[in-house]
């Protein structure tokens, strides 16, 4: 299963993320690149992979990425070997990405399950922006202008999650997460026995 989680920079896309995966093990984050500089406490390879700019381009020119866009004057990807390794091991890809990173993975993989986190208010993202500690009052401002923009592609997603607190949005999130997973496991089930019963049909007498 392929989960695209998107929305604005102080929608609480990410905290969620994190904890549906800190519940479910088999659920696995695509490790994004980018060309901004690590905040805070995030761990190269863990939160992002940390690259040049250069470098970042030469992957775009050699088709190394699945989807990359720029946000916020940075450059962002998902590698597509990334995406490939996980699924061949089995597990649940996570991707917490914006929404020109979600259209893109949709376009390729169009069965993949979308969701949007999006903010009770705009005057609670401007305060949750406000309260990191971290950006300049023009970066607030881009950054407040980029969520509207973003917030109206909400119709491109199966789902919205609503995160005005945040043990109630985590709730939604895992529903919609438990219903796709067991739905699959079902169809897989009906699928593996349709083959069991046809190989048992083609045997001869």
């Amino acid at each position: 299963m392929l989960l695209i989680v998107s929305g604005a920079s102080g929608a609480g896309k990410s905290t969620l993320c994190h904890r549906l995966m800190s519940e479910f093990p088999e659920l696995q984050m695509s490790v994004s690149y980018t060309t901004r500089p690590p905040r805070g406490e995030e761990q190269p390879g863990q939160d992002y992979h940390f690259v040049e700019e250069a470098e970042f381009r030469r992957m775009i020119e050699s088709g190394a990425f699945a989807e990359h866009a720029e946000v916020h004057g940075n450059l962002y990807g998902t590698a597509q070997d990334s995406i490939d390794k996980l699924r061949a091991a089995g597990a649940s890809v996570l991707f917490d990405i914006d929404y020109q990173g979600a259209r893109a993975l949709l376009a390729a993989y169009p069965n993949a399950l979308s969701v949007m986190v999006l903010p009770p208010s705009m005057e609670v993202l401007e305060a949750r922006l406000r309260g990191r500690g971290t950006d300049a009052e023009t970066v607030i401002q881009r950054r407040l202008a980029k969520a509207r923009a973003e917030i109206g592609h909400y119709r491109m997603f199966e789902y919205l999650v609503v995160n005005a607190e945040v043990h109630q949005a985590y709730d939604r999130l895992r529903a919609i997460y438990v219903a796709a997973r067991q739905r699959t496991a079902r169809i897989g089930a009906v699928a593996e026995q349709l083959i069991a019963e046809g190989a048992a049909t083609d045997e001869p007498n």
